[in-house]
């Protein structure tokens, strides 16, 4: 008697066997059903989680050929040894490069008005911007800004980003933003009137940041209002110190950001 094998298929039919990549976290794929791209968060027995660039995840069964690497259809298998693992992130919500170098400073630059603005930047973006090979400057005030523009020379290779606090249309900060703007040089600015007010009240365990009088200093002000000592210093490094990643940021700031560094790259 013959014995035949229960699958039928002719040979020319069956699907070619498709690689074997491991779901290590971090790696990123997409599932061609759904078309959810995402990195691998955790890989646990016949399932996959991925969670894509807006923090959403999704659970997928580990089948044969499911998911898209670098548009090649492959095979998702649980890593060897594999425990459930979340990859590292830096500050701003990106997947870490571990062992990254920093890359040589690019010759662009993105210049922050004050030294709060600046310790900010580098406490959330700082791993980013290092493995971008950008420098990060602060300026003591937008006046500055035209003569700083002018030595800088922006160009094709040499962009320029400016971030200015509380920029209003029509006040002597917008013309000024305006009159040094250019395809090389891009300012933007948060409406916020000072730094401090882009970290959230909750991250700062506050209400909300007290409305400070005008005609008064404003960092002096929300002391009084907090009741906390008149160091502004000591108080910004308080307020810093409750900043651990960009979940602590107002989007308004957040999205600012990522536009300079989105500019002085491209």
């Amino acid at each position: 008697m013959r014995q035949y094998t229960p699958d039928l298929t002719p040979p020319w039919k069956k699907p070619k066997a498709a690689p074997e990549v491991p779901a290590e976290p971090g790696l990123v794929v997409e599932e061609p059903g759904t078309g959810f791209c995402g990195a691998v968060i955790r890989c646990e027995a016949g399932t996959v989680t991925l969670e894509d660039r807006f923090g959403k995840h999704r659970v997928f069964p580990l089948e044969p050929r499911g998911f898209l690497l670098e548009g090649k259809v492959v095979t998702l298998v649980r890593p060897s040894g594999a425990t459930p693992v979340r990859p590292t992130r830096t500050a701003s919500g990106s997947v870490a490069v571990p062992g990254a170098r920093a890359r040589v400073a690019r010759a662009g630059r993105i210049y922050v008005e004050g030294r709060h603005d600046a310790e900010l930047v580098e406490k959330v973006w700082g791993d980013d911007l290092r493995i971008e090979g950008v420098v990060v400057e602060y300026l003591e005030g937008v006046d500055d800004l035209p003569s700083i523009v002018a030595d800088f020379s922006p160009g094709p290779d040499a962009r320029l980003g400016v971030l200015v606090d509380h920029l209003v249309p029509g006040s002597k900060e917008s013309r000024i933003a305006e009159s040094v703007t250019s395809e090389y040089a891009l300012v933007v600015g948060h409406p916020f009137i000072d730094i401090w007010e882009a970290v959230k009240p909750s991250a700062v365990g506050i209400r909300a940041w007290p409305t400070v009088p005008r005609g008064q200093d404003w960092k002096t002000g929300v002391c009084r209002a907090l009741g906390w000592p008149e160091n502004t210093g000591a108080a910004w490094q308080h307020i810093l110190s409750r900043v651990h990643s960009y979940k602590d940021l107002e989007p308004a700031l957040l999205g600012k950001v990522e536009e300079l560094i989105d500019f002085v790259t491209s």
